[in-house]
């Protein structure tokens, strides 16, 4: 049985050093140097990475991705409850055959079908009366990002709703509970850790965007991805690329704390729907 098992790790020893290879040695690279300056093992890159603009750029990347998970989870859960409740069949297919469709859709593209739709010379913008430049703006992004982030919420929701048992419901309310009752102290605490991950999930995916932002807004919205981005073409920090490599470290620091926080709760859910 051991000789077994020990064979059994020469099969994947082919996907861990590819993994090791995309994934170790960037990081590696990275880290190395973010804490380098002036070709000397240094914290100054930090440290600089948490002040000024680039502090601005981090909150404000934190602040747009915390608006955009909240309102993508409120807006996924309704919206997946409606769908798992519904009696026709062919609209919930629907409905999540085109989540798993608009939850993959993003960059460019989709800068460019919201700028032609709601930009300054969109088509629909003229005819609602939006005023110029309303698009472009910190509520404009929140508004595109929901875009697949609410999909991306019934994905995740969608499961969770449908291992709901009917015996709950029918067992509270033979004992008297109402509604309102069984959602605050049944459904609701099962549900909570599938929507504090999709919450994280969420928050994941708007604070990793790059493309999408870099298209709409350029600097107008200050995000740690655009700073990255500014940084590495040389264009703004001339002799400072490393700052670059330490405001990614940064995000792997803020994107670790979130898969902390969501896989406990991952295993959490499974634990009780399944």
């Amino acid at each position: 049985m051991n000789r077994t098992r020990s064979k059994g790790w020469l099969g994947a020893l082919p996907l861990l050093a590819f993994f090791a290879l995309v994934f170790g040695v960037p990081a590696i690279a990275l880290v190395a140097g973010a804490l380098t300056a002036q070709g000397r093992p240094s914290l100054a890159n930090l440290a600089q990475s948490l002040q000024g603009g680039y502090l601005n750029a981090m909150i404000g990347s934190i602040k747009l991705s915390a608006v955009v998970a909240l309102l993508g989870a409120a807006l996924g859960s309704f919206l997946a409850h409606a769908v798992v409740t519904s009696r026709f069949t062919l609209l919930r297919e629907g409905v999540l055959t085109a989540s798993g469709v608009l939850a993959n859709f993003g960059g460019v593209p989709l800068a460019f079908f919201w700028i032609a739709t709601l930009g300054n010379s969109g088509v629909v913008s003229g005819l609602i009366g939006l005023p110029s430049g309303s698009l472009y703006t910190f509520w404009g992004l929140v508004v595109v990002y929901l875009y697949f982030s609410v999909p991306l919420m019934v994905l995740v929701m969608a499961p969770a709703l449908d291992g709901l048992r009917p015996q709950w419901r029918e067992a509270a309310a033979n004992n008297g509970a109402t509604s309102w009752h069984y959602w605050r102290f049944v459904a609701l605490p099962v549900l909570a850790p599938a929507v504090l991950g999709g919450v994280v999930l969420l928050f994941g995916s708007s604070f990793s965007a790059y493309a999408t932002a870099n298209a709409m807004v350029g600097t107008v919205v200050p995000l740690v991805t655009l700073k990255i981005a500014s940084a590495l073409t040389g264009d703004v920090l001339i002799g400072y690329e490393n700052i670059a490599l330490a405001l990614s470290l940064d995000m792997i620091v803020v994107a670790g704390l979130v898969m902390a926080i969501y896989l406990p709760l991952q295993r959490r859910s499974s634990r009780w729907l399944h």
